[in-house]
Formats: C-alpha cells, structure tokens, sequence
C-alpha cells in the first residue's frame, strides 16, 4: 500500500528527504508517521501527524532536526532529515493508518495498518 524511498549513504550533518507514496491515489490517511529499526532493536517512532494538517509530533531524538510534511493533492508524505548523526542510520519505514490518532497514541507502531517496505539511511564519514 506504501512506497518508501529517498534512503541512501550521507555523511555526519548532511542531508537526506525521504518520501512515502500510498499506492491508490484515492487512498485517504487519518494518520501517517515514521518509524526507523536498527538490528537487534524495536521499532522506533521518528515522527507522525494528522494527515488533515492538525498536529505534527516529534521524537525527541530528532525534534528540531527533521520535518515531516505532506502533498494532498498527490497523497504523499516526505521526512526531511537535515544534522545526521550516525545514530540516525537505520531502516526507515512510512506507516498509516486511517484513524486519527491523539497524539499519545501515534508512537505505538501497532496502531498503524499500512507499511511501506522501508528505505535504508547510513550516516557515516
């Protein structure tokens, strides 16, 4: 249903945008968000927001280094990541969701119904 992309090798400070694609043009998010796992560990939230522009939220690891947006008309949805760490390097995943969820609720990866296949970041000099 999603189509990740963007991923790629950037060096410490740099920058990448990734982009979330649903595959049905007409299909209509309530939630969307991003998500990032490394080997070994959970999945972790990155960041997410109602898809009708209500409220945007950040993990605290990234907050005021990556922005996530959205294109309505072309029902996308794109993570700007700008200052990489090398911590940053993992596997990034788009998911959604139909419900709008509060904003407590959008870090718990169970509560979304669509993935996309995840896209690889690799921060390293």
């Amino acid at each position: 249903q999603l189509q990740a992309s963007g991923g790629g090798l950037v060096q410490p400070g740099g920058s990448l945008k990734l982009s979330c694609a649903a595959a049905e043009r007409t299909f209509t998010f309530g939630t969307m968000g991003w998500f990032r796992q490394t080997p070994g560990k959970e999945r972790e939230f990155v960041a997410a927001f109602r898809w009708d522009g209500s409220s945007t939220n950040y993990a605290d690891s990234v907050k005021n280094r990556f922005t996530i947006s959205r294109d309505r008309a072309k029902n996308m949805a794109f993570l700007q990541m700008n200052s990489l760490k090398p911590e940053d390097t993992a596997v990034y995943y788009c998911a959604a969701t139909t419900s709008r969820l509060i904003t407590s609720s959008r870090s718990n990866s169970r509560l979304y119904d669509y993935w996309g296949q995840g896209t690889q970041v690799t921060v390293s000099s």
